[in-house]
């Protein structure tokens, strides 16, 4: 580091920056967006590719990641880097007016873009010199800022060493954000020399800060990846020729499949896991892609022609966002089953506007409803994900309206044929209308009324169909349920498709699904059919604009009200008759009076009484026994205690914690990622916590329903959870005192006790290294559908 670079940071850092204003225009000239780019083949190349990235990824994407990140700040890539920060807020529940979304890679092609937006540059963009390249450059100062604050703890003997930092630190997720340009940051440093970067974190090793610190000071030069291979150019080749085909019919496939792909990583399951997006663009096969950017997957694309291509993902990529899809010769083939062999007719191409693109139901009208339903069903937890992982980072729009630990079930195909015949779907389309429709600058009252209306309508006839049906000798039994069994032909896995069952956590803001029936038995379920299926995701995937007005984003959760209890209805359906109501009432115990008014306005119970056997008089164990049963062919282990070399006194002590209810489980947070080291081997788990409710239909004051004394606890083996809240550690030998006081627990003083002992809190100087540990064992435990963990909820307590 240059003398006068060190005087410079002495002055500012030390608390006399009000003697010195900075005046970057005049000591390093003005401001101009810089051509960072070098070839891949160069040492400058190897060094961020190999080195930097890495680094960033590790100690600044875990928060830097989402497009929601502070300030909107994306280290995840050269153009997420180079675009730099907004003070602009993308979540907001208050806004009366939608706002310009601000996507990387599709709402401005160029840093310069970025510049005209508003964002500001985190680099420097002045003169390129070693001194400008720090002293201009917010990303150096924040990491310098952090260095000089340890520094000065350490000397001064305040450091809080492994203990909750001090109350100066704001880590509430609506916080105020500073997002200080650089002619800002000197006043920022002044005002708040806790807020260097990693911010509430351990700062960087010496090694680490020296590695950046050199990367920056000669001038922040990044590189793409590497060019794709001839056999991956020849795999892309193939897809995109098989999406582009100029029929009516394979357009509106091609349609389909993308308005429920636009969010997956799509990778080639031969090859390595390089992912792909699947995009709209204006040029076909063979030349550049040119994005068509709009809001929504299925708005206007304003050409006469779409073309459906393969972009490679260029970004970090994050658990929180990653919905892994496999392309392979299999699904190829299963893809023509279900969309080609048909025989149906495509007369004209669906119009785009939002009345008819919002609604699959008229959109798609011409693809048989059953082969939406088996492509919707083959990848089921892809689809379920989709609102957990999608348009919603924080997913509070979404999981607000969901429990916090509940199982998912799915219709038969040959059920759901049923339903869909005499072209109930088609009479129905109607009824079946999306708030999207009213696109992001929504109403509320009128607009939920409405749907309200249309939703009731829905339901009577659905009912009507369905007791026609029964009336028809049709069962009332498991067999209405799918068990796993393959869907085509073509795809004859002995195992079965273990899509058929999947498990939701909620954690108050974020949520995680998982394949099979994990943890105890919850207090609800839910069954889900086509038209159900196809409804969650456009109103919380592709219909969802989380940039938004405040009507679009209530009219979206109320509307998933619907979706929710319609899904309870159809699981209660199973239960005997007389039982039902007596089941719903006790999930929806203190419901508030609108909810209430639209439940005693018509019964939502079909009038067949079940047509299972049973032989106890806990009707819902039971049944939640007898599905276990049913699809055991399919359900995984992935989460069991019990895994290969795992101690059988181990797992009776993690059985132990699943057993506790109440104020053990009430101190603790959402997810707990619990590290056990027994000699050389390491062992990972997840305790989960399952907040009770006493039922889920408040929007604003979901305090006034938790049940704390029903609050449950789930212990897996593996990583659940996105957004861990706390890292924990134990030996082998003391996991008997460390269960012991977990169910003792009592207080929040307990809890701190506990955590002094075996917590690696954020402050911890342990928890770079800890956090290394895990986000590697996590990607050697699921090497498809792990992504690096996010560090945005962690707490500090």
């Amino acid at each position: 580091m240059s003398r006068s670079v060190f005087i410079v940071l002495f002055v500012l850092l030390s608390g006399c920056a009000a003697a010195v204003v900075a005046n970057y225009d005049v000591m390093y000239g003005t401001e101009e967006v810089q051509d960072r780019t070098v070839s891949p083949k160069t040492p400058q190349a190897a060094t961020y590719l190999n080195e930097v990235q890495p680094l960033l990824n590790q100690r600044c994407v875990v928060c830097h990641g989402c497009y929601d990140a502070p300030c909107q700040l994306k280290l995840t890539s050269p153009e997420g880097i180079e675009r730099g920060l907004s003070k602009s807020l993308i979540h907001s529940g208050s806004r009366l007016l939608a706002i310009p979304p601000t996507r990387l890679y599709e709402d401005a092609t160029s840093t310069q873009a970025w510049r005209e937006q508003g964002f500001s540059a985190v680099l420097n963009e002045r003169k390129q010199v070693e001194e400008a390249n720090l002293m201009a450059s917010v990303l150096y100062r924040s990491l310098a800022l952090k260095q000089h604050d340890t520094s000065r703890n350490e000397l001064s003997g305040e450091s809080v060493s492994a203990k909750v930092l001090p109350e100066s630190y704001d880590f509430s997720l609506n916080r105020e954000q500073q997002c200080s340009a650089i002619g800002e940051f000197d006043d920022y440093a002044l005002q708040h020399p806790e807020g260097g970067m990693p911010y509430g974190l351990p700062a960087l090793s010496n090694r680490e800060f020296k590695l950046l610190t050199s990367w920056l000071s000669g001038g922040a030069k990044m590189a793409p990846l590497p060019a794709l291979s001839a056999e991956y150019l020849a795999k892309v080749t193939h897809w995109e020729q098989w999406l582009n085909k100029s029929t009516l019919k394979s357009q509106l496939v091609s349609r389909y499949i993308y308005e429920h792909l636009f969010l997956s990583h799509l990778y080639f399951s031969e090859l390595d896991t390089t992912y792909f997006k699947l995009v709209r663009s204006k040029t076909p096969p063979g030349m550049p892609i040119e994005i068509i950017a709009t809001r929504r997957p299925y708005d206007d694309p304003k050409t006469a022609r779409v073309y459906y291509r393969l972009q490679r993902e260029r970004e970090t990529i994050l658990a929180k966002t990653h919905l892994p899809y496999a392309l392979n010769p299999a699904r190829m083939a299963i893809f023509k089953e279900i969309f080609e062999q048909p025989q149906y007719e495509v007369d004209s191409l669906p119009s785009y506007k939002p009345q008819v693109a919002s609604n699959p139901f008229i959109t798609f009208e011409a693809i048989p409803a059953q082969s939406r339903y088996q492509f919707m069903l083959q990848e089921a937890q892809n689809t379920i994900m989709g609102f957990i992982k999608g348009p919603v980072c924080r997913g509070q729009i979404a999981v607000n309206v969901i429990d916090d630990h509940f199982w998912v079930f799915f219709v038969t195909r040959k059920a759901q044929a049923g339903l869909n015949s005499d072209n109930f779907l088609s009479e129905q389309k109607a009824h079946l209308r999306l708030p999207a429709e009213s696109e992001s600058n929504a109403g509320v009252v009128v607009t939920w009324y409405q749907y309200s209306q249309a939703q009731k309508e829905y339901l009577q006839a659905k009912k009507r169909k369905v007791n026609q049906l029964f009336n028809q000798e049709s069962l009332l039994d498991l067999h209405l349920v799918w068990n796993g069994d393959n869907l085509t032909s073509t795809s004859q896995n002995p195992q079965g498709n273990d899509n058929a069952a999947l498990t939701i956590f909620r954690h108050f803001d974020s949520a995680t699904v998982v394949k099979g029936l994990v943890g105890q038995a919850p207090k609800t379920a839910w069954l889900i059919d086509y038209p159900l299926l196809e409804r969650i995701h456009y109103l919380l995937v592709a219909g969802f604009d989380v940039y938004g007005n405040v009507g679009h984003q209530l009219n979206t959760r109320l509307y998933m009200d619907f979706l929710r209890m319609e899904a309870e209805f159809n699981f209660l359906n199973l239960l005997p008759k007389e039982i039902r109501q007596q089941e719903h009432d006790y999930w929806y115990r203190d419901e508030g009076i609108n909810l209430k008014q639209y439940l005693e306005e018509s019964d939502h119970f079909v009038g067949k009484d079940s047509n299972i056997y049973y032989q106890t008089q806990d009707h819902k164990l039971e049944l939640f026994g007898l599905l276990k049963q049913h699809l055991a062919k399919v359900l995984p282990t992935q989460y069991a205690l019990a895994q290969e070399g795992t101690p059988a006194k181990e797992v009776a002590l993690m059985q132990v914690l699943m057993a506790l209810v109440g104020k053990p489980v009430n101190q603790l947070p959402e997810t707990a990622i619990l590290l056990v080291s027994d000699g050389d081997k390491k062992r990972v788990y997840s305790l989960v916590k399952n907040v009770a409710h006493s039922n889920m239909s408040s929007l604003l004051d979901e305090e006034s329903n938790l049940l704390p004394a029903e609050d449950t606890l789930t212990v897996v083996s593996g990583i659940i959870g996105d957004y861990p809240s706390v890292y924990l550690t134990v030996d082998a030998a003391q996991l008997p005192t460390f269960v012991a006081r977990l169910a003792a627990m009592q207080t929040a003083t307990d809890y701190s006790a506990w955590l002094d002992d075996y917590g690696v809190r954020r402050s911890d100087p342990r928890f770079w290294p800890h956090s290394d540990t895990i986000q590697t064992l996590n990607q050697q435990l699921q090497p498809i559908n792990a992504g690096l963990l996010d560090y945005n909820r962690l707490q500090n307590r």
